[in-house]
């Protein structure tokens, strides 16, 4: 069960680009009303590893469609 599973992040089909990933994520965390503190933690986690890291601490985080 993901972290935050009543925000839901749609990857597939979009730009698989790391920049972009990330950016979508940060915006539906900021739609979802998440604290600047909060969004900078995942942004951090997100980012301390490869590509591979960076996707599953999206589906740790959230519901990935």
């Amino acid at each position: 069960m993901p972290k935050y599973p009543e925000i839901t992040v749609k990857l597939i089909g979009e730009n698989s680009n790391a920049f972009n990933i990330l950016s979508i994520c940060l915006r539906a965390m900021r739609r979802a009303g998440l604290s600047q503190e909060e969004r900078d933690k995942f942004q951090e986690e997100a980012t301390s590893g490869d590509y591979q890291h960076l996707l599953n601490t999206c589906m740790e985080w959230f519901n990935i469609e």
